[in-house]
């Protein structure tokens, strides 16, 4: 049985429901890699479990072409387990220790605009070669970031906690992209693999002058870079749909309800990427939207610019001088950003702070605000991403640790409880609930009860990013 399991198993959407196992999907989950489900999202609490009826050697692997479980031996596997909306449910009572989901943002750009080298400033590391010549990075560096929370130590202080724990995400630095990506130039075949791969859009562009460090396209344009990247991806989207519209005709002809709205979903959105438009910026119903997400388009992932500037440039920006041509530079980027994305451009000195990482964090900041620099565009740009991403911050404090959880947008209370544990969000029963600003402004939660600032809340309370919660719970 083991053996079958090892080299048949494959996870897909089980619309075809056994007794044994139901799944269905949640795509703002990270069931989805690739284009597939990435089969670890479900079946990590499995292997845990089940270790002993899997081969030892068994490599948990991205499936490309999700299949229904064919083989009763492999459903006995899963006969004791539920997967509803992307959670695990043991039917037997054994449950793993949660894992908390985490999402990236894949930094991309054309070769030797500073990605790499924003990557090193990011991670705080000297992880990924940063050259002078296209290419210098071909697989992927993946760095875990610390999301800056100066919230997070004045907590601490409140409370005299002993350990304070920041939430993080995840950057990809992506090899760089030249035209004709779309069609395999350079390395755009793994390019685009990659991207797809990433949840957000970190697109660095270069705007800094110097004759020493090599420009694929000979001379310093940022719209124009933009565009090249944005047309491959564009073009990738294309060949994508057209291949996937085409497959659907079958079915469209044979009366399938599900493949007739994929189909009219795919024709709509075939003239907007016609017009070099990506697909994030098209006009869908909530419905369609929901139907465009299995696309897995490359353009319909959010996206935020970051303007790479040099240190003396950063330093003239900061006082206000706009004469410069990197102050025109990012005033384009951050036009056309607003305009063709409705996104936001954040600017960075990649190579002074990737420098930066040798000394504190401290006497980093000390340095930038010698140059007129209130704070670090790379922290600037962490939280930056961290919002594109959907995601919200609401904490914990105690004696025992003050930490950042995080939760996506519009989470209700007995979800953000999850996070920390599933009894939590299965038992939960109320969240006494105050604001961070109206706790620090009271110095005390026994002051913040005694203003009536401290509230109980129920099952249906949204949480806000800075909220400090306690929840009640009862398994």
């Amino acid at each position: 049985m083991s053996s079958i399991c090892a080299t048949s198993l494959y996870i897909g959407f089980l619309w075809r429901a056994s007794q044994h196992v139901h799944v269905i999907s949640n795509n703002r989950r990270k069931e989805y890699r690739a284009g597939g489900i990435r089969t670890h999202d479900l079946l990590n609490p499995i292997q845990a479990h089940y270790q002993a009826v899997l081969r030892p050697d068994f490599q948990w692997r991205t499936i490309h072409q999700p299949k229904e479980i064919a083989t009763a031996e492999c459903l006995q596997i899963f006969a004791s387990i539920r997967v509803i909306r992307g959670k695990t449910i043991f039917c037997d009572g054994h449950r793993p220790p949660l894992q908390n989901e985490m999402l990236s943002a894949g930094i991309v750009g054309l070769p030797n605009v500073g990605k790499s080298t924003l990557f090193n400033a990011l991670t705080r590391t000297h992880k990924a070669p940063a050259e002078n010549y296209p290419f210098c990075t071909i697989d992927p560096n993946v760095g875990v970031v610390t999301v800056p929370d100066q919230r997070l130590d004045k907590l601490s202080d409140l409370s005299k906690s002993q350990k304070v724990v920041p939430t993080a995400i995840e950057f990809v630095d992506i090899a760089g992209l030249v035209k004709g990506a779309s069609a395999g130039e350079g390395l755009g075949n793994q390019f685009l693999s990659h991207i797809r791969e990433v949840d957000a859009i970190v697109q660095v562009v270069r705007c800094f002058e110097n004759a020493d460090v090599h420009h694929v396209s000979g001379s310093i344009d940022p719209i124009r870079d933009i565009e090249v990247i944005n047309t491959e991806l564009v073009l990738a989207d294309l060949a994508s749909l057209q291949k996937r519209h085409d497959r659907l005709q079958k079915e469209v002809r044979a009366g399938n309800k599900v493949a007739k709205t994929e189909s009219a979903v795919a024709e709509k959105l075939q003239p907007h990427l016609d017009s070099g438009k990506p697909a994030i910026t098209a006009d869908l119903t909530p419905e369609e939207k929901v139907v465009a997400r299995e696309f897995f388009l490359l353009t319909s992932k959010p996206t935020l610019f970051a303007c790479n500037v040099s240190e003396a440039d950063l330093a003239a920006l900061a006082k206000g001088d706009a004469s410069t041509p990197a102050a025109r530079h990012v005033e384009a980027v951050t036009q056309y950003a607003q305009t063709h994305f409705g996104t936001e451009a954040v600017v960075v000195s990649a190579h002074i702070e990737s420098e930066l990482v040798e000394l504190g964090e401290d006497e980093a900041l000390e340095y930038l605000r010698g140059l007129g620099v209130k704070d670090s565009g790379v922290n600037e740009l962490i939280r930056a991403v961290y919002h594109l991403l959907g995601l919200r911050t609401y904490l914990t404090t105690g004696e025992k640790e003050t930490r950042a959880w995080t939760i996506h947008a519009g989470d209700k209370a007995p979800a953000a409880a999850g996070v920390i544990h599933s009894d939590f969000e299965r038992g939960f029963i109320a969240a006494e609930t105050i604001h961070y600003d109206d706790l620090i402004a009271l110095g005390s939660f026994a002051k913040a009860r005694e203003a009536g600032k401290l509230r109980v809340e129920g099952k249906e309370y949204v949480v806000q990013d800075g909220d400090v919660i306690t929840f009640r719970f009862n398994v």
